[in-house]
């Protein structure tokens, strides 16, 4: 991203920001509907992201990467709002066994990805979906770089079984 925009939208130029939202919001929202798997939550929390950025983008280094700081905000709000959620709708019986019939029918590699804790998942979709580097995955998640390799290593490897299951099942 360019350097003149930061300096502009810090300036508090609107169409600097608005350049800025163009360029990723169809990524973050892509990306909030993954880790949140619910579409309101995902519009809420890309509006929430956006307006964290703009409030504090005078503390964005310019030294480091404008992609993984935006999306380790992105995942913070994510994990906030599916934390509240959490905390105001009582868990249903039902829908747990509804997630288990449906990691049982997953047929295609994003519905296994999409079953998988969020430990695991949210690792993989910014590595294999959002193409960020080990070490920006580390920065988003605020995590030591070697555990995101072992969780990106072990989400690999449930799904190489996942993806082996659902072969068998079809023979």
């Amino acid at each position: 991203m360019n350097e003149d925009i930061f300096k502009k939208i810090k300036k508090g130029n609107k169409e600097a920001f608005r350049h800025l939202y163009d360029e990723y919001v169809n990524y973050a929202i892509r990306t909030a509907k993954a880790i949140t798997r619910n579409e309101e939550l995902a519009k809420d929390a890309v509006q929430e992201t956006f307006i964290r950025v703009y409030r504090n983008i005078s503390s964005y280094n310019s030294t480091l990467s404008f992609g993984a700081w935006f999306y380790r905000i992105l995942v913070n709000e994510c994990n906030r709002l599916l934390n509240k959620e959490k905390k105001t709708i009582p868990i249903d019986p039902s829908s747990v066994e509804m997630l288990e019939a449906s990691k049982e029918d997953a047929t295609d590699l994003y519905e296994i990805i999409q079953s998988m804790s969020d430990l695991y998942r949210i690792p993989l979709l910014l590595k294999y979906i959002q193409g960020f580097s080990e070490k920006e995955v580390a920065e988003i998640l605020d995590l030591n770089q070697n555990t995101v390799k072992s969780r990106l290593f072990n989400g690999r490897n449930l799904l190489k079984d996942q993806l082996a299951l659902i072969e068998m099942g079809g023979k």
